[in-house]
């Protein structure tokens, strides 16, 4: 396969396939590699330009409440920004090994609301947690965050409460259940108030809650992403005798799939019959 093949698999991997996990992948990844890109020429000209410290002031979500009005845009530019390659490495390892999970038993619109308002979450409770605590006072001002930690902690914190019980083999550790993994990672973040990396841990808080109360009012029969459900439009045509489409006997209709996967939201993969994770199986393999 040569270079133009490999790209043009990966932008329609990323801008095509649909798959919301690839696509907030691609984007994050694209968007480190372009600033990298434009440190390294800076960097090759002799210029003494700081590119971090530039994306940190125009890009990066600020906690001074003086700062939003001009700084209004940032609650969403925040969330594509990473302070290094190990910061991008493992907000994107965990988001793909707790994004499949979730997509294997939710759908794609559920996983876009709760990462983008996931990510809006944090930004509000970092606001708040820094410029409530006294203890922040001193350093509020200069305070910026970025970073899409807290909209993948909504997806990890999503997909635990969804499948509690759904297991990982970890190295060292053996075969970990997520819902464990999951309150490991809020409880560092709520450590991690104290460290130098507040603002982050508030950040990351802000997105787990919300991914725990979205589950969970799906598993209540609301689900808050209806809004970004397209309505169909309709269509009037005029035809004296109906075409009707024969379907292949094994394959399961989207329709039939849709059921499965509202089933699994509400009352856990485990109370699927026998056919319905048959119909299931089908259906990721195609």
């Amino acid at each position: 396969m040569n270079n133009n093949n490999i790209l043009k698999d990966l932008k329609y991997k990323v801008f095509n396939s649909g798959n919301p996990l690839y696509f907030y992948i691609g984007v994050n990844t694209l968007v480190f590699l372009v600033v990298g890109i434009a440190s390294l020429a800076l960097f090759l000209s002799g210029s003494h330009f700081n590119m971090s410290a530039l994306v940190r002031e125009w890009f990066g979500l600020p906690a001074a409440l003086g700062k939003l009005p001009e700084r209004f845009y940032t609650i969403f530019t925040y969330m594509v920004f990473h302070d290094g390659i190990f910061h991008l490495l493992f907000n994107m390892l965990g988001l793909y090994w707790f994004g499949q999970i979730f997509l294997n038993f939710a759908k794609s619109r559920q996983f876009h609301f709760i990462y983008l308002v996931g990510g809006l979450a944090g930004a509000v409770f970092y606001i708040i947690g820094l410029n409530v605590f006294p203890v922040f006072a001193n350093s509020v001002y200069g305070a910026t965050v970025i970073g899409s930690s807290a909209a993948v902690m909504a997806i990890v914190m999503a997909a635990a409460t969804l499948m509690p019980d759904y297991t990982l083999f970890m190295m060292f550790l053996g075969p970990v259940k997520i819902k464990y993994l999951a309150l490991g990672f809020l409880v560092l973040d709520v450590l991690g108030i104290a460290s130098t990396n507040a603002g982050g841990s508030f950040a990351h808080i802000g997105g787990a809650l919300f991914g725990f109360f979205y589950i969970k009012s799906l598993q209540k029969g609301s689900d808050w992403s209806k809004i970004l459900e397209r309505k169909p439009k309709l269509k009037v045509v005029k035809n004296d005798r109906p075409i009707v489409k024969k379907r292949p006997v094994n394959e399961v209709s989207q329709k039939e799939i849709d059921a499965i996967l509202d089933k699994i939201s509400t009352s856990g993969y485990d109370k699927l019959t026998a056919n319905e994770k048959e119909q299931l199986f089908k259906a990721s393999k195609n």
